[in-house]
């Protein structure tokens, strides 16, 4: 009798705690992109040049026609536009198929932030959570949670869905989006932000 009861705590334990059951259960979210939202671009910082020093201009002197040349050249040089990377990803598998896209959209009139997943498609699992990582697709994968945003529960492991950014986040410090199984600390699927 102790035997049953026995088995039948194991079995309870490893369908609440490991939950195979979301193996063949697929949560579909068809959630459409927020009213006005317009593709967001990721700026980043301008490469900052070194001061030139004493020792690296050449002693000779100065001229009208040489003085409005360095003039002309220095206000060509902070015209240059700030780089920016266009905010849209795929996604790669990890330690389950997944496949996908990601986007940053931006409401105008608001200046509401989200991150949007267009036809994904993973495995169900426990515990599943959207981070912005700071570690690249291809880093270590017990990496993905040590500076990172979490953005919430995973609304569903399949179709389109909207995750709202915090105001504060700032979206060129991270590497990848990453669908992370927080309860097994594994990657189900990343997408790379950096390119």
């Amino acid at each position: 009798m102790i035997g049953a009861a026995g088995l039948v705590a194991v079995l309870v334990f490893v369908l609440v705690y490991f939950q195979p059951q979301k193996l063949f259960i697929d949560d579909k979210v068809e959630e459409a992109a927020p009213d006005g939202a317009v593709p967001l671009v990721i700026a980043e910082e301008p490469a900052v040049e070194e001061p030139m020093t004493d020792e690296s201009v050449a002693e000779e002197p100065m001229t009208d026609e040489s003085a409005t040349e360095d003039t002309m050249v220095e206000e060509e040089m902070t015209e240059e536009p700030v780089a920016a990377t266009p905010a849209a990803a795929t996604f790669v598998s990890l330690d389950h198929s997944t496949s996908g896209n990601v986007l940053f959209l931006q409401d105008p009139a608001t200046g509401e932030r989200f991150l949007r997943f267009e036809g994904l498609d993973t495995d169900n699992g426990p515990d599943l959570k959207v981070y912005l990582s700071t570690n690249p697709v291809d880093g270590p994968e017990g990496a993905f949670d040590d500076d990172f945003v979490d953005l919430g529960r995973l609304q569903g492991n399949q179709g389109d869905q909207n995750y709202l950014l915090p105001a504060d986040v700032d979206l060129s410090r991270f590497a990848s989006v990453v669908i992370w199984c927080d309860r097994f600390d594994s990657a189900f699927g990343a997408a790379d932000l950096s390119t």
